[in-house]
């Protein structure tokens, strides 16, 4: 399962797969603001890529909700781990969205202050976080494509949904906004 839009000279992309696997320049954990592993993304991330990323993290000490930070991708095929930190869903007006905003607009600009072509992002915020796939498919996808408009360093940005219904979401969503942004 994917699908694709080019927005300028930049693919934006969504598949169902496991973020691990990617071979981008970096992928994308949806970290907690402690930098300390967890479960879900996060959790499988760690494992993946074994002890340097946390070692990297502990040094680090942690991140805002709102930002990211990058380390090395360890044993992965991406080179490197950016891990942003999404807010945890209260009501959606406890300033959620801007926060999530802020976790996908520092990653995409620290793939970019770092050289790297390549980036793929998981759904931040929507496992144990709560925030609702369809508001925060919206906000990734409408941060991405502001991002990359009248830019020409990335060359792919792709979202890596687990479920077969998140990314049924993010694609209803990325058409939708498509065809009046792309």
């Amino acid at each position: 399962m994917s699908v694709e839009v080019k927005v300028n000279s930049t693919v934006i992309s969504l598949v169902k797969g496991d973020i691990t696997l990617e071979e981008t320049d970096a992928i994308v954990n949806a970290a907690n603001s402690r930098l300390a592993g967890g479960g879900g993304v996060d959790g499988a991330i760690h494992r993946a890529g074994g002890p340097g990323i946390m070692e990297e993290c502990r040094k680090i000490g942690g991140c805002s909700t709102g930002s990211a930070v990058i380390t090395t991708g360890g044993r992965l095929k991406a080179r490197h781990v950016i891990h942003a930190v999404g807010p945890v869903y209260r009501d959606g007006n406890h300033g959620e969205p801007e926060a999530l905003k802020g976790a996908y607009r520092r990653s995409l600009e620290l793939t970019v202050e770092n050289g790297l072509k390549t980036v793929a992002f998981p759904s931040i915020s929507t496992g144990a976080y709560g925030y609702p796939i369809a508001e925060a498919a919206r906000v990734a996808l409408k941060t991405v494509i502001e991002f990359v408009r009248g830019r020409k360093e990335l060359e792919l940005v792709r979202f890596v949904l687990f479920s077969e219904g998140d990314f049924n979401r993010y694609r209803e969503v990325l058409e939708e906004i498509s065809g009046k942004n792309a």
